[in-house]
């Protein structure tokens, strides 16, 4: 059975999607956080993308050049893509999945390696209800944005992880990795 990896850049107020752009440049990201990044997407089996994700993705990831080890592995992993609108997956190799989350529930159960979800905050959202999220590798970069999209919405079910591994990057990047481990009955 495959893992199901929310990979996602998060500032320290939780936001992982603002109206002005927070993110790092490439150069203040760092080699090493860069590094450390890549190498979940040549472990991944495949990419679980929204379709904005999908649709922003597949308007620059395939004009990169080879020469960038991001472009190459993005560009040739399979990509899942959480859809009921698009038609046509120009961008592939790629597959619609129309049924949140017994579709994602079901591409689990497939061989291959673990389904890298990147950004794609509403299709997280939804997969963390439902208990199929099995880790966090979160990004969590010194800035606080105050205003934009949330990683977690609020009302979702408390559910429990584990801290599986921290790593600290020469930028003040913090990244946290967090294993499923059940659902929480608080109060």
């Amino acid at each position: 059975m495959r893992k199901l990896v929310a990979q996602t850049f998060i500032t320290l107020d939780g936001v992982m999607e603002a109206p002005d752009k927070w993110q790092f440049p490439n150069e203040l990201f760092g080699d090493d956080a860069a590094a450390y990044c890549l190498d979940a997407y040549e472990t991944a089996g495949g990419l679980l993308l929204g379709r904005v994700t999908y649709e922003e993705f597949a308007g620059f990831w395939p004009t990169q050049g080879d020469d960038d080890p991001f472009a190459k592995r993005i560009n040739e992993l399979p990509k899942y893509v959480v859809t009921r609108t698009l038609k046509t997956l120009a961008w592939g190799p790629a597959e619609a999945i129309n049924e949140i989350p017994a579709g994602v529930a079901k591409l689990k159960e497939g061989n291959g390696g673990d389904v890298l979800i990147v950004g794609s905050a509403q299709v997280v959202n939804g997969l963390a209800e439902a208990g199929l999220i099995d880790e966090y590798q979160l990004f969590v970069h010194p800035i606080i944005v105050g205003r934009g999209k949330r990683l977690f919405d609020p009302g979702l079910t408390p559910t429990l992880y584990t801290l599986a591994e921290t790593k600290t990057f020469g930028t003040g990047i913090i990244a946290l990795t967090y294993r499923y481990k059940g659902k929480a009955a608080l109060g």
